[in-house]
């Protein structure tokens, strides 16, 4: 079902569609932690946007990160639900980093539908000292490495995985140089990541966490629309003369409108995803699609832990026996302990 909410901006009246299958009278925005899906036709432009509440606040409360460790880790989960979303068949979509600098490994995995973890390992002299110097922003935090992008379609499946070099560049720059260059997809993307203060019954306040962010893409009929100025290193004869590159209009706009976004109303609960688009949007139309969920939700289990150890070899599963013949593991995702007897493992 197909129902137009009609809003006025200044220059009049301008439609905002919201595809949706709710019933009557039960319209209502996608809200926190539920991924929002776009079109603006007009722009041949299609995109996802979010913001994300409690789903990030338990995560990151979970773990107790020093504060610039969360946030980095806040925008690769971001980054991981805006387009693990988009995959259209059960699998799992995991976005990792692997730098040199003080935050040296970033995982974050999406399992089909719904299900979001995470995981950071950083040295903590290292980011004490990043800090001090006032060197805490993604750039100085990841340094120079990769960042490895796998879809995994199930055991039956090959897997895919596509490598972008990070090179003192943001999140955002890394996630829109990868289209670029395993795509061929103009893109563009946004993250920001909060810190909200509510008053708490009987006096004081209580901080949490909050996240958002938008990724648009050109997806235009006509392929050579699509077309970008060549890679530093690209395919370009060596000592060819520099072709003059002119942007498709379309794409411009988009991009101009992307970068008004303030990162305080990109994770703004009083804004929302829905408003924060017509604000982007409303001039050309722009179409919200049914939200996609997402959880905070660990796919560890005793008996996927007990497979991992049954893969042991016999010298490392006696270096894991503890001194009261006991087995312990703890999942780094969501600090689980999981306690084994060694004969359940071993099967002796």
């Amino acid at each position: 079902m197909r129902r137009s909410l009609c809003l006025r901006g200044a220059s009049g009246k301008s439609t905002f569609v919201v595809e949706d299958l709710r019933q009557p009278g039960e319209f209502g925005f996608a809200g926190d932690d539920a991924v929002v899906p776009f079109e603006v036709a007009a722009l041949d432009a299609r995109g996802r946007a979010v913001q994300l509440g409690d789903m990030i606040d338990s995560l990151l409360g979970r773990h107790d990160y020093p504060e610039p460790v969360s946030r980095l880790l806040a925008e690769m989960i971001v980054l991981t639900v805006l387009l693990g979303t988009s995959l259209k068949f059960d699998g799992k979509f995991t976005a990792q980093t692997q730098t040199d600098g003080p935050v040296d490994l970033l995982v974050v995995d999406f399992s089909t539908p719904s299900s979001v973890r995470a995981y950071a390992r950083f040295d903590a002299e290292r980011l004490s000292e990043a800090a001090a110097a006032g060197k805490t922003s993604p750039e100085d935090l990841l340094g120079r490495g990769i960042m490895a992008l796998t879809v995994d379609q199930g055991p039956q499946m090959q897997r895919y995985q596509g490598i972008v070099e990070l090179a003192g560049a943001s999140l955002e720059d890394v996630a829109e140089g990868y289209f670029r260059q395993s795509e061929q997809i103009p893109t563009t993307v946004r993250l920001a990541v909060a810190k909200i203060a509510r008053r708490q019954e009987g006096g004081g306040f209580k901080e949490s966490w909050r996240a958002g962010g938008l990724v648009a893409q050109f997806l235009p009929n006509a392929p050579e629309r699509m077309r970008m100025p060549d890679l530093p290193g690209g395919d370009a004869p060596e000592g060819a003369e520099e072709v003059e590159f002119e942007a498709d209009d379309a794409w411009t706009e988009v991009r101009a409108l992307v970068d008004t976004i303030d990162d305080a109303e990109l994770a703004d609960p009083e804004v929302g995803v829905e408003r924060l688009l017509f604000r982007l949007f409303h001039e050309r139309g722009v179409r919200a699609f049914p939200p996609t969920a997402v959880r905070d939700d660990c796919s560890c289990s005793r008996e996927r832990i007990r497979e991992v150890l049954a893969n042991f070899t016999p010298e490392e599963l006696a270096e894991s026996v503890e001194d009261d013949g006991k087995i312990r593991v703890t999942c780094e995702f969501c600090g689980e302990a999981y306690e084994f007897k060694a004969e359940e493992v071993t099967g002796q």
